[in-house]
């Protein structure tokens, strides 16, 4: 994970805007690179129909998120605009290090930036699309109101200004040339540590 711990393997944190196809893109990658393991994060959001605790979120209310955050055992954290907080565990990151797995973090922009900051072995990968693409994924997936949607377009517009703070920046305008993109950073990290994919 860090410096501290010993581990070779990077941690990929990847990031970007709502609606640039970030969640297709980890599944693919998931798929591919069964020594992957996606940190699963705590959030104080409602579920949604299908979501499973564990697997898609820790679902925690704002109280005991607000608890865990002052002892100091998120590694990075969120508070978003409509509301919402969210944030990843110092200790999910370790249960998936010591079972000997890449770890893999789909966090907001600043978080990854955070992260980075603090993991030596961070490889950081900014998902973007067009902002019409990005509003058009928005309205049709249909689980933000209209404000909620105009709130997301505001702030992907901001995040692109920090794109070229991270090591790697795909364009997910054509999901098969950005999932190989993405498939390719991850293998050439993962080479060195002797961790390849399945043939």
């Amino acid at each position: 994970m860090s410096s501290s711990t010993g581990s070779p393997l990077p941690v990929f944190v990847v990031t970007g805007q709502s609606g640039a196809g970030k969640g297709t893109l980890i599944q693919r990658l998931l798929a591919d690179f069964p020594q992957l393991e996606l940190a699963v994060s705590a959030t104080t959001r409602p579920r949604r129909p299908g979501e499973i605790e564990g697997v898609h979120y820790y679902f925690i209310s704002e109280e005991e998120f607000g608890r865990r955050l002052e002892a100091g055992e998120f590694l990075e954290h969120h508070d978003f605009p409509w509301g919402q907080r969210s944030g990843t565990l110092s200790s999910e990151i370790q249960r998936i290090v010591d079972e000997g797995r890449a770890c893999v973090l789909e966090l907001e922009t600043d978080g990854a930036l955070n992260v980075a900051d603090r993991i030596a072995n961070a490889v950081t990968i900014f998902i973007t699309a067009p902002i019409d693409e990005l509003e058009r994924r928005l309205r049709e997936r249909a689980t933000e109101s209209a404000g909620e949607i105009h709130e997301r377009i505001a702030v992907a517009r901001e995040q692109l200004l920090v794109a070229e703070r991270f090591d790697h920046v795909i364009v997910n305008d054509d999901l098969e040339r950005a999932s190989a993109e993405l498939e390719g950073i991850v293998r050439q990290r993962l080479a060195p540590a002797g961790t390849m994919s399945r043939p």
